[in-house]
């Protein structure tokens, strides 16, 4: 039972403000028009990320981080690539770490931060989450293998080089 007057204008003023904060979401909604952003994953190439070739030794990577796993998981190269990173997250903040190269970046929703690396050494360079993210995000790991060259397999700088020459000469 209310027994003090103002603290009945006060309820009445917080039910009033609640329902114009109301009515204004719903025509900023449908009378104007105003959507929610659609979440990055949702829209290619991020629907299905991958490790594609854009050219001989230069790859992209579309990066999917999620609580608690990277997408992909493995991502797999020649020595001498150059590796371009996209990388976005599908739920909260994470942290995205190659170690023993330059890459350092943040997962943001909504957000895609890019980087890039070029891979001489062939081995298995470790990815790590360095930004909490929850329970699992001990376990929050992937890997970038890095093959080495076939012998007899041109380097990607030799390949384009010819590829170039023979356009010169072709004219």
């Amino acid at each position: 039972m209310i027994r003090d007057p103002f603290e009945r204008v006060a309820i009445f003023g917080a039910g009033l403000l609640m329902t114009a904060f109301f009515v204004a979401i719903v025509i900023g909604a449908f009378g104007l028009g105003i959507r929610v952003p659609t979440c990055v994953t949702d829209i290619p190439p991020f629907d299905q990320p991958a490790v594609v070739e854009v050219a001989p030794g230069q790859y992209v990577v579309n990066v999917v981080a999620q609580m608690w796993l990277f997408n992909p998981r493995e991502i797999r190269i020649p020595a001498g690539s150059t590796v371009t990173f996209n990388l976005t997250s599908k739920d909260v903040q994470h942290g995205f770490k190659i170690l023993n190269t330059n890459v350092n970046m943040m997962a943001v929703p909504g957000v895609v931060n890019r980087a890039q690396a070029r891979f001489d050494q062939p081995g298995e360079y470790l990815i790590v989450c360095h930004e909490y993210c929850g329970l699992g995000h001990h376990a929050m790991s992937a890997k970038v293998i890095v093959e080495p060259r076939v012998a007899g397999e041109p380097s990607p700088n030799l390949a384009r080089a010819f590829a170039s020459a023979a356009t010169c000469w072709a004219r």
